[in-house]
């Protein structure tokens, strides 16, 4: 399209053309309207006026009918027929445009891993409560302590499973960490791999700087478009990835200040998703993110139905808007076309509330920011159709740009490095091979040792196995079973002879007092052959009873 002028995208025309200013274009943006009434075609026309600019683009394509300005215009009827109302020529035009997907069907993949999405991303992800947050925490906490990388979804299940073993040393460092709690947290894990989010943990991961390509033939922006239809049958996973890019490039990107044009523009469909059932700590997350991203030169911009879905800190700061119809049928929408009408700036010419639901499609109330920044005065506007196609790309179409894509090859195979998963069970394997050879757990002393230092002899053992000692391992030898068995018989027949002795004695001193002595030797001499016989016989057995 010729409209645009230097450093301006033109928008639309309302009494006379509406721009975007390219140097306040990081100052952010919102695109509200109902359905059907154009904020997609808006997004694309803002999406190529950026792009002629050499402004890098990402944008989620949730119907699919965004891929098309991957194509070149077909000029319909309503298009050329728009272009004669606004005064500008149309010019047919393609864009380059690299396609994502985070199932790796419609683009190439998008991965990150466990740890750059981080506790807090992910725990809403898998609508953990308080308590399993923290849980979740400490998961890290201990991944990072013990230098296990925590790279995909087997890798935080491994290390779940670690710290479940674990807890009764963990709570005493980090606070009650209960196996149920563990359990639950898996469970979510569970649900989110049967979403298919283990294809997007993992590496390689992305590279912001692959977002900001400028394509060097034509000085056009990149237009990365995520296919994100089926990707909205999980919304949770929509959300997550969507914030935790905006993060990434918060994290990122070099200060810069206020440039002359954004290095990458951010839009954001269907928002509400993002604020829905969102935790008080995640807002303030955003809110955070929002207001500081401009300075690192990206320009964010929202989009969904009503301005209601955006929370008010977060709706302070977003200066561009354009605002399609909304109908005004129940006392929600009501409120919703009040709240849309008091964010512009007042045009006297105009009753913005009634202006809002009278709106056609392609219509929009346009208030842009101008100046040092301030809100210019809202006016009703006719939006600039786009220049690509208005629609979807093909499957064979869709499959010829990935084939040519600058980055094919760089994301289309996962990569399985070594990371908490595979240490976790090398340790278990080893643990497992120590005790089938019989040698000591770690830090306990070995079973000569445990003798050397008790003083050693069987006598030792059998007054262990009488007290009921165990081995450093907590369970007995075969050895001490065997040694406890014949201490039990040897100590039996010890105090069966006793009491033989003792009561038989009493009894032939109460029957008969004139007993000879040749009789008592005999008693005490039978009494003695009972434990020279005991001993005998143990002696004899070698301990093998």
């Amino acid at each position: 399209m010729t409209g645009d002028v230097d450093g301006k995208i033109l928008v639309g025309r309302s009494e006379k053309p509406e721009y975007l200013t390219l140097k306040l274009a990081n100052r952010h943006g919102l695109a509200t309207g109902a359905t059907g009434t154009g904020k997609t075609v808006t997004l694309q026309t803002l999406a190529e006026g950026f792009s002629r600019a050499g402004v890098p683009v990402f944008a989620a394509d949730i119907k699919g009918d965004l891929s098309g300005v991957a194509m070149k215009g077909d000029g319909q009827e309503w298009i050329t027929k728009r272009c004669a109302e606004i005064g500008v020529d149309y010019v047919a035009d393609e864009f380059p445009v690299v396609f994502w997907d985070l199932f790796g069907e419609q683009g190439h993949p998008v991965r990150a891993t466990v740890t750059e999405m981080g506790p807090l991303l992910l725990a809403r992800l898998m609508n953990l409560n308080d308590v399993q947050e923290g849980v979740l925490n400490v998961v890290f906490r201990v991944a990072d302590e013990h230098g296990l990388l925590l790279l995909d979804l087997k890798d935080l299940r491994a290390m779940l499973a670690f710290v479940a073993e674990n807890s009764a040393k963990l709570t005493t460092t980090y606070g009650n960490v209960s196996s149920a709690t563990v359990g639950a947290i898996q469970r979510a894990l569970l649900v989110l791999e049967n979403q298919g989010a283990d294809k997007f943990f993992g590496e390689p991961a992305l590279k912001i700087t692959d977002l900001m390509q400028v394509e060097r033939r034509s000085g056009y922006g990149t237009i990365n478009i995520l296919a994100a239809d089926k990707l909205m049958g999980s919304p949770q996973l929509y959300a997550s990835f969507l914030l935790w890019l905006l993060s990434e490039l918060f994290e990122q990107l070099p200060e810069v200040g206020d440039p002359d044009k954004p290095k990458l523009v951010f839009f954001f469909d269907e928002a509400h998703l993002v604020f829905d059932e969102a935790p008080r700590a995640l807002l303030q997350k955003i809110e955070q993110v929002v207001r500081l991203i401009r300075s690192k030169g990206v320009g964010v911009y929202f989009v969904t139905q009503n301005p209601l879905d955006v929370p008010e800190t977060v709706l302070a700061q977003l200066g561009n808007r354009v605002q399609h119809a909304l109908r005004a049928f129940t006392p929600r929408d009501q409120k919703a076309v009040k709240a849309a009408a008091d964010t512009f700036r007042p045009n006297p010419a105009l009753n913005t509330a009634q202006v809002i639901t009278e709106l056609g499609k392609g219509e929009a109330l346009v208030s842009m920011l101008e100046g040092n920044g301030t809100p210019a005065i809202v006016e009703r506007t006719l939006i600039c159709p786009p220049a690509g196609r208005v629609g979807t790309v093909t499957p064979e179409e869709r499959a010829a740009i990935i084939a040519r894509s600058p980055l094919r090859g760089v994301y289309d195979e996962p990569l399985d490095r070594e990371s908490a998963f595979e240490k976790l069970a090398k340790r278990t394997e080893e643990t497992e091979v120590d005790a089938g050879a019989g040698k000591p757990a770690p830090n306990a002393p070995a079973p000569t040792e445990a003798g050397a230092a008790s003083g050693g002899g069987w006598l030792d053992d059998v007054l262990g196995g009488l007290f009921g000692s165990r081995s450093p391992r907590g369970r007995m030898s075969v050895g001490e079973q065997v040694t406890r068995q014949v201490a039990r018989e040897v100590t039996n027949q010890v105090t069966k002879a006793i009491l033989r002795n003792v009561l038989g004695g009493r009894s032939r001193s109460t029957r008969a007092v004139s007993s000879t002595p040749a009789r008592s030797s005999s008693s005490k001499a039978s009494a003695g052959d009972d434990f020279s016989q005991i001993f005998d016989d143990f002696s004899g057995s070698g301990g093998r009873k």
